[in-house]
């Protein structure tokens, strides 16, 4: 991967500048039932940005959660495959390549009560492997390009995903979700990043969700410690309060850094929370592509 692709920004920022109320625990989730034209036409404002990799809405979509909702296994496994067809019709609508990275957010996505941001639910490797391999499953069935193993607090969790992709026939990436120096539970990035060195099926390791001046430090370590290419889309700077259900402070993404990261070893970029598309336009600019635009 010699050069950089550019992957799309937040989701869930297009859909509440669309008009959608995400308040809901199922968040973007929750959309793949109720409006997911809404789930398409977000894709698509990427898509027109500039986006060569669409992430789908199944970041806080689970088997429990949709339990919780009245929303049975053959339906919420038949939710899991909307979230990549619906990427995939965003894709289809330009002439060139675009894949479609199947999101898997940790399992403190699904408590919805800012738990992604701490980790150490008190759940061992294996009991997290077995609430991950079903929905890994189920949106390895629906045919994405990729599985987005992202925002991952720990390296418990981490290793817990890696298993859960075990066969399932999809190259990975794994991105780390992290603060200073280390993963939001406090452990090293080095022996975070150094967990995805051996797994032949992980095309690249990174952070994304976080400030984008913790991401500069962390593309260094994960180029020299993990020998893969880096995944980096960190959010906008602003700061999520769980308690409130709202961001605060100022915006810091600056597009300009990612020149700095390609030549650290990122070769996938983009944006998450609160990076819209207009910062998308702006970071492709920046960035040397992999279509030659």
């Amino acid at each position: 991967m010699e050069r950089t692709v550019l992957l799309d920004g937040g989701l869930s920022n297009q859909l509440e500048a669309q008009g959608c109320d995400l308040s809901d625990v199922l968040w973007s989730a929750r959309l793949l039932a109720d409006g997911p034209g809404q789930i398409e036409a977000a894709h698509t404002a990427y898509v027109r940005a500039g986006a060569q990799v669409l992430i789908t809405a199944s970041y806080q979509a689970t088997f429990e959660g949709f339990e919780r909702r009245g929303i049975g296994r053959a339906q919420a496994a038949e939710l899991f495959a909307r979230s990549v067809r619906l990427a995939r019709r965003a894709a289809g609508a330009v002439e060139r390549e675009i894949w479609v990275a199947a999101s898997v957010g940790p399992y403190g996505a699904m408590l919805a009560d800012g738990s992604e941001y701490r980790g150490r639910y008190g759940l061992s490797v294996r009991e997290l492997e077995r609430f991950h391999r079903p929905r890994v499953e189920a949106l390895a069935a629906a045919g994405p390009d990729v599985l987005a193993l992202e925002t991952v607090p720990d390296i418990d969790e981490a290793e817990a995903l890696l298993r859960a992709v075990e066969g399932c026939g999809l190259p990975v990436w794994l991105s780390y979700s992290v603060a200073g120096d280390r993963t939001r539970a406090g452990q090293s990035l080095e022996t975070a990043f150094a967990l995805a060195s051996g797994h032949d099926r992980v095309l690249a390791v990174g952070v994304n969700c976080c400030d984008p001046s913790d991401a500069d430090r962390a593309v260094r370590v994960a180029a020299q410690v993990a020998g893969k290419p880096v995944v980096v889309y960190p959010n906008s700077g602003e700061r999520w309060d769980a308690g409130g259900r709202e961001w605060a402070g100022a915006p810091t993404f600056d597009p300009g850094r990612v020149r700095a990261w390609e030549d650290a070893g990122a070769r996938l970029v983009g944006g998450c929370c609160r990076v819209g598309p207009g910062d998308h336009r702006g970071a492709g600019r920046a960035a040397r592509r992999s279509d030659g635009r």
